[in-house]
């Protein structure tokens, strides 16, 4: 391959990993935030703490995937947003909500913090539905029938339930005592939604998209494609069993955050062998999407810079603060 067809596969390659990271990241946050309607006051204030040192320089991820697909690829941008016009809006909305919700629920008086509270799992809800709408409305090649509406709210339920594990796995990580049992009995609760929803969005993707079909089930690609569902499914029952460990309170917390981390990284693997070569499913391959060769070895610069210095602040500021979380404040 010619640099000019390799440089377009790096900038896509960027995208689904600026993505990926701010899954794992804010949704862990926003899970967090959806499972505070199941705590008392005490208890929120932690679960509000062990994300607030995190949660705002988790989404310059989201900035930086929207900005890598404004920059590297225009005419996919164009089409993927003008789809997508009402559920972003509705996803800023739902962000936005958080933003405020997060400063203003500690400050305000004791008669306005329960709403602030409830504005704040609202939002992340929001934002969690949305952005389930929005994936599967782009696996779909935003096609148009009731089925592909299905499919689409399938994944809108999904992508919540998901962040909700994460975020029960998070605080099972940054708290201490009676709230981390809570975390483990909402993760072993939350587990069995996220295994049913990746089991029929995995069934009915195929269903409802013939690139999909075409590239999973024919042979001998589906052999070699076996491991990746292989090991999805065994890193969700080995978080389950994991669940189970009295261990789990103590010096193994992170063992469930890292096998469904495992388990999502498996699942973004065969979704991005699904989609490849396309930017848009069926319509705009990487290349037909990409701008010229000579922008993208300019943006390539400002990448080689940019992410790495993300990269290097986000390890920086969980290295910071590690351990488990202590009382929030504010000056």
């Amino acid at each position: 391959m010619t640099w000019a067809q390799i440089v377009p596969l790096i900038f896509m390659g960027l995208l689904g990993f600026a993505l990926f990271i701010y899954v794992v990241l804010d949704g862990f946050d926003l899970g967090v935030g959806m499972l505070m309607h199941r705590a008392n006051t005490e208890e929120r204030n932690i679960m509000v703490a062990s994300i607030g040192p995190f949660w705002d320089a988790n989404e310059t991820w989201l900035v930086l995937g929207i900005g890598i697909l404004l920059v590297a690829f225009p005419k996919a941008n164009s089409i993927i947003l003008g789809n997508l016009y009402l559920p972003v809006a509705f996803m800023l909305i739902g962000l936005i909500l958080r933003g405020v919700a997060f400063d203003f629920r500690v400050k305000a008086r004791a008669q306005h913090q329960l709403a602030w509270n409830y504005a704040f799992i609202f939002g992340s809800s929001v934002a969690s539905a949305t952005q389930g709408w929005m994936l599967g409305r782009y696996v779909t090649g935003f096609a148009e029938g009731w089925q592909f509406t299905m499919f689409t709210c399938a994944i809108a339920l999904a992508v919540p339930a998901t962040y909700t594990l994460l975020g029960a796995c998070w605080l099972l990580i940054k708290t201490e005592g009676e709230l981390q049992s809570k975390a483990m009995l909402w993760a072993k609760i939350a587990w069995l939604p996220v295994v049913i929803g990746m089991i029929m969005i995995s069934l009915a993707t195929p269903w409802v998209s013939s690139v999909v079909r075409d590239r999973w089930f024919a042979l001998p690609q589906f052999i070699g494609l076996l491991p990746i569902p292989l090991s999805t499914g065994a890193a969700l029952i080995a978080l389950r069993w994991a669940l189970n460990m009295q261990r789990i309170r103590k010096d193994l917390c992170w063992l469930p955050f890292v096998l469904l981390v495992g388990s999502l990284l498996m699942g973004a693997l065969g979704l991005a062998y699904s989609l490849y070569p396309y930017a848009i499913i069926g319509q705009m391959t990487v290349w037909e999407a990409a701008s010229s060769t000579a922008a993208l070895n300019v943006i390539l610069i400002g990448a080689i810079v940019a992410i790495p210095a993300i990269f290097t602040y986000t390890i920086f500021a969980f290295w910071v603060f590690r351990g488990k979380v202590r009382e929030l404040t504010y000056g």
